[in-house]
């Protein structure tokens, strides 16, 4: 038993570590794409200038801009994720507890409960992530990288 154990120790700590590698192959694939990215719309907003305030700014300047900006909507997306997780691991939970007082339409109920709970959180730390983009006059949509 201890050496299966052992094994299975083993196998989570190998698990862990190609993990690691294929994310940061993905990671640097990522930063890759996101920075032709970058270039392509500071062109766009050069042939275009339609934003005054973006044209106004030097390409190193702009690039610093929506580099940031594209940083800034991955590590929310990320923290959007995580919180929209733990809040459905928490309605499920919830649900479970009501269901044991209230039986199948308590848990029908606090499941839709929560469903909408999510849908609103989603939809306002969604809208609050590109609000910052938006006002400078930036498309978020060609900076984000899927």
């Amino acid at each position: 038993m201890l050496i299966l154990l052992e094994i299975a120790a083993v196998l989570l700590l190998l698990g862990i570590g190609v993990s690691y590698v294929v994310r940061s192959r993905k990671d640097a694939e990522r930063e890759a794409v996101t920075a032709r990215r970058v270039e392509a719309y500071i062109e766009t907003i050069r042939r275009e200038g339609s934003n005054h305030d973006l044209v106004a700014m030097s390409d190193a300047e702009l690039r610093d801009v929506l580099l940031s900006g594209a940083r800034n909507l991955r590590v929310q997306g990320e923290r959007r994720f995580y919180l929209l997780f733990g809040g459905g691991v928490a309605a499920l939970l919830a649900a479970v507890v009501v269901a044991t007082e209230d039986g199948l339409r308590g848990f029908g109920i606090a499941i839709l409960v929560g469903a909408m709970v999510l849908y609103g959180l989603n939809e306002f730390l969604g809208r609050r992530m590109r609000a910052p983009l938006e006002a400078r006059g930036i498309d978020v949509e060609r900076l984000r990288v899927e």
